[in-house]
């Protein structure tokens, strides 16, 4: 759906949705590292790019800030989240993976401070086209 305003195309500044993928990246991030640094980051420790339109999420060891690198096609967005209070649940993970893969949902989940420990997801119908 692209949005109009008095009859004008505008442009969409947020544009994260279930269409994309997720990668939480597991170690404890240095929350002053910006655009170059977490590229850096995405680059030599997941061996992925980018540039790729993956959205790579990043948490600081006090869990209380997280961040989301994505690249929109012709620049980065970065996201930046702090909370006053409490912290950010990462869910449970092997320490011999440097990253794990998140639904939309999980990513929505874990940014509104929801548990996403012990989601078990239902079977549901998916047409094969």
């Amino acid at each position: 759906m692209i949005p109009y305003v008095c009859g004008q195309k505008i442009s969409v500044m947020f544009t994260i949705s279930s269409s994309n993928r997720f990668h939480l990246y597991l170690a404890p991030t240095d929350m002053r590292k910006s655009f170059d640094g977490l590229s850096g980051l995405v680059e030599e420790s997941l061996n992925s790019v980018p540039l790729s339109g993956d959205v790579f999420v990043f948490v600081n060891r006090r869990r209380d800030k997280i961040k989301l690198l994505h690249w929109q096609g012709v620049s980065f967005t970065l996201y930046y989240k702090r909370l006053e209070e409490g912290t950010f649940e990462v869910p449970s993970y092997s320490s011999e993976v440097f990253s794990i893969e998140l639904s939309y949902t999980q990513i929505v989940m874990l940014i509104d401070g929801l548990t996403i420990k012990n989601i078990k997801k239902r079977k549901r119908y998916k047409p094969n086209f």
